[in-house]
Parts: C-alpha cells; structure tokens; sequence
C-alpha cells in the first residue's frame, strides 16, 4: 500500500487507507511525538477531521509505501522521520484498542494477526 502524504489530506483518509490493509490496527495522529518504548499521551490525539498539515512538523508532500512485513517502530518512526508526523499504531483487542508498545519490534502483519486472536 502506498500513502499519499500532503497538508491537504484530512487524517479520516490515511486512518481509512490503513485499515484497509490492516482491518485490526489503527493509526492514531498525535500533536507530540511518543518517545520510543512509551506511551502516547491521550490528551495530544488529533482529531480525525484535521489535515496533515495541522499536526506535523515537517511540511514535505510525498508517500509512504506500507507492507505487512515493516515493523510498527519503523512505521511509525519513518512517518515522525520524513513527514513530522507522531503517529500510534493500536491494535484490536475484544472492544478495546491497545497500544502497541511493548510490540513494536512485531510486523503489522504480525500484530495484525494479533488482533484477530481477540475477536469475540
């Protein structure tokens, strides 16, 4: 899957894009980037109504090009990296959504897989 990245773009549309591929994930937008192995602060979640361009620090148009066997820490840290953008991968669990810290290192196909264990 290949991500469109511009200012324009409204967070819905990526989130949309993602869980296309990734039915049990979800890509949250923070305002603040998390620190690795940490946890994002719920307080700092964008809404899925804003642009890009609203809560990133690096203003560059471009794609990303997401394939199940990436990681979510590089995912994540290639979004924050090139595009300024602090994003979260959760994963379903039963009604919830966690986050994904202590499994970055995992694939998205991995944590995919993951959340299907949880289905009820």
């Amino acid at each position: 899957m290949i991500i469109t990245i511009n200012d324009q773009r409204k967070i819905f549309a990526i989130q949309e894009e993602f869980n296309t591929s990734f039915p049990n994930l979800k890509l949250e937008f923070f305002s603040k980037p998390h620190q690795t192995n940490g946890a994002s602060e719920k307080e700092f979640i964008k809404h899925n109504s804003k642009t890009i361009g609203e809560c990133r620090t690096i203003h560059e148009s471009g794609h990303i090009t997401i394939t199940p066997h990436m990681t979510v820490h590089y995912l994540e840290q290639t979004f924050s990296n090139t595009y300024g953008l602090g994003v979260q991968v959760f994963r379903k669990a039963g009604h919830n959504w966690l986050e994904t810290i202590e499994t970055d290192s995992l694939t998205l196909e991995e944590q995919n897989l993951l959340g299907l264990e949880y289905k009820i």
